[in-house]
């Protein structure tokens, strides 16, 4: 709603008094002369970024100015990624900072036994009601720093001459952010090579804020027990030492090993050949017979046929014959009544041929 040509003139009445009040308060402090109070709250801190180590406490420093209100508001507020949550309001504590944290000269804020999720930005607003300037407020920057846990140290065993070698130093706890140095028979690799008091024939990188050290081609002097520590504001911590050792790469007994395996191989390929041509591997066929020996007719009883049964011919078995060609021939054995005797008689089932 726009305001009306009466109310823009009493505003810029009030603005030129309140500047009027300001410049004769600016020139009577000049003069020497006390007695003048500006109408407006103010704010001011002896620190405005403290750093605190965790577990310890910490003030947060907010200090009343100026102000002629007796009894003005006190609030404080928390601001951690992005989120604003209340930690003295309507004269209390209020979350977590109920049981570890106070007021202190009315609008300091102590917290006791930090963490490091009080690491934020604290806000002090005070709102006083009788004076012209009814509202003031001032950002707190908190720091808590964590010391570095055990870092996780990571060395090869064993790397042959001229290989290549990674070492790994890390840890995710410190806060701020840790850097990392490594130590060899407990003396301290520098990240630069040049800059060693020791001539040594390695040739490595460091990188102190990811704790990697690389040997490009490692010699037998990188032999020895290597260490890491963690460092930041807050403390360092080491991982125990770990043995890498460097060896020679022998490459004639490699080829001798090589040989002699390959030997192996050909006199175990040669022995199979052999057992398969004396026939150690065929499959014998286990029979009641041979193909070369005669074997006696396997006969087995046979049951008439009606034209049989006619004739009175008297069929009692089915018989097995010798070899013919390679194969065995199957007969019949009969036998006939008749007025003049018994007759016997023999049918090939191949040709039908009949044998008296």
């Amino acid at each position: 709603m726009a305001l009306r040509r009466p109310e823009l003139l009493r505003l810029l009445l009030l603005s030129l008094l309140v500047q009027a009040a300001f410049e004769m308060c600016v020139l009577i402090k000049s003069q020497g002369q006390a007695g003048c109070r500006l109408l407006a709250v103010e704010l001011t801190s002896s620190n405005t970024k403290p750093v605190v180590q965790e577990f310890q406490s910490v003030e947060l420093s907010c200090i009343i100015k100026s102000t002629v209100t007796p009894d003005p508001r006190i609030e404080w507020k928390k601001i951690r990624d992005g989120e604003t949550s209340y930690v003295f309001f309507d004269n209390k504590m209020q979350g977590d900072f109920a049981t570890r944290a106070e007021i202190l000269s009315r609008t300091s804020l102590v917290i006791k036994n930090t963490t490091r999720m009080d690491t934020a930005t604290y806000r002090c607003e005070v709102a006083a009601p009788s004076d012209t300037k009814t509202i003031d407020e001032i950002n707190i920057q908190l720091t808590v720093q964590v010391k570095p846990m055990t870092p996780r140290c990571t060395v090869p065993k064993a790397v042959p001459v001229g290989k290549s070698a990674s070492l790994h130093c890390h840890e995710n706890e410190g806060f701020p952010k840790s850097t990392y140095s490594w130590y060899r028979n407990s003396e301290p690799l520098s990240p630069d090579t040049k800059s060693n008091a020791k001539p040594h024939n390695s040739s490595y990188t460091l990188n102190p804020a990811t704790g990697t050290l690389v040997f490009h081609a490692v010699h037998k002097g990188d032999t020895g027990r290597y260490s890491c520590i963690a460092t930041n504001d807050a403390g360092f911590a080491k991982c125990e030492e770990q043995e890498m050792e460097v060896y020679d790469l022998n490459i004639g007994g490699i080829i001798v090993g090589v040989l002699v395996v390959l030997a192996v191989l050909v006199l175990i390929t040669l022995g199979i050949c052999c057992a398969y041509r004396r026939g150690y591997f065929a499959n014998g066929k286990e029979s009641g017979e041979s193909y070369k020996t005669p074997a006696k007719p396997d006969c087995v009883n046979y049951i008439r046929t009606d034209d049989e049964v006619t004739n009175d011919l008297h069929l009692p078995s089915l018989c097995w014959g010798e070899e013919e060609g390679g194969q065995r021939t199957r007969f019949f054995r009969a036998y006939r009544l008749s007025q003049s005797g018994l007759h016997s008689e023999a049918r090939l089932e191949n040709t039908g041929k009949t044998e008296g």
